[in-house]
């Protein structure tokens, strides 16, 4: 009696951490440039990734990633999920899809998870940090992570100021106009800002963000650290919703996707993996 052919692998689904810099990309996702029908696409950090995977799948492979981050912004963590067409162990999606991405971007862990399991609907928080150097003359190292303020910078006013934000509210005050997510609101986590020696960072965690949501928080700061409105200023934008007498929109460069968090039973690693109780599920991430 012949053999059988063994049947087919059934489909894996994994999550992955890509860690980028953002300099050289129009942000994370695949897009096309407006108004020019048939253009070649911009360059996306998508785009690479979903090119080194299929690479090593040897047909085309779909990604969903945790949080759509903008032209310029980089990230430590950002997770994605695919359902892989093709079994291959977790340590040879890492190097072999690192070999394939070009320098600025690499795959640093992979883990098999649940068929329910999405890297955007599963998460429960996700946590930003911003990066500024605060001295008179413009940095010439790392400058690719680092916003600059010249002016002398009172972190200490604007991390009080900041406090005003905790908790669930509606942040239209901090919300760009081409934000498409369909309300306002989100539950900020924690918020603080920290100065060490020129450095002084903003770091945030929230359920989710809206389009250019920490970039305004921080554009909105700066103003108070300098001196030029009160600390109650923050929470005076925040109840009056109002996006056009807000802080201007910091830069990209300073920005970085630290982590999304998940529940402990996704089975993820340590970094990405909530450490207490999870929170309710989150609000679609914009950002």
């Amino acid at each position: 009696m012949d053999e059988q052919a063994p049947a087919p692998s059934a489909v894996e689904r994994l999550a992955l951490a890509i860690e980028y810099d953002g300099s050289a990309f129009s942000g994370w996702q695949r897009l096309t440039r407006a108004g020019e029908e048939g253009a070649r696409p911009e360059r996306t950090v998508q785009e690479v990734v979903e090119q080194a995977l299929g690479f090593v799948a040897g047909q085309p492979v779909a990604t969903v990633c945790a949080g759509r981050t903008d032209a310029g912004v980089h990230a430590r963590a950002q997770v994605i999920h695919f359902d892989a067409p093709v079994r291959r162990e977790p340590r040879g999606w890492v190097l072999g899809t690192t070999t394939r991405l070009p320098p600025e971007v690499c795959v640093r862990w992979c883990v098999p998870v649940a068929a329910d399991f999405h890297a955007r609907f599963s998460a429960r928080a996700r946590r930003y940090r911003y990066r500024l150097v605060n001295r008179p003359v413009r940095p010439a190292l790392m400058r690719e992570y680092l916003s600059w303020e010249r002016r002398p910078l009172d972190a200490d006013a604007m991390h009080r100021a900041a406090q005003a934000l905790l908790g669930e509210n509606d942040f239209s005050a901090f919300r760009t106009v081409h934000c498409q997510a369909p309300h306002a609101r989100r539950n900020l986590h924690e918020i603080s800002v920290r100065r060490d020696g020129e450095i002084v960072d903003v770091e945030v965690q929230a359920n989710a963000f809206l389009h250019h949501q920490v970039r305004n928080i921080v554009g909105s700061l700066l103003v108070v650290g300098r001196g030029e409105k009160p600390e109650g200023w923050i929470a005076e934008l925040l109840a009056g919703r109002d996006r056009t007498v807000a802080g201007p929109t910091a830069p990209p460069n300073g920005l970085m996707f630290l982590r999304p968090l998940y529940p402990a039973d996704c089975g993820l690693p340590a970094e990405v993996t909530l450490s207490g109780p999870a929170p309710g599920p989150a609000a679609p991430e914009d950002d």
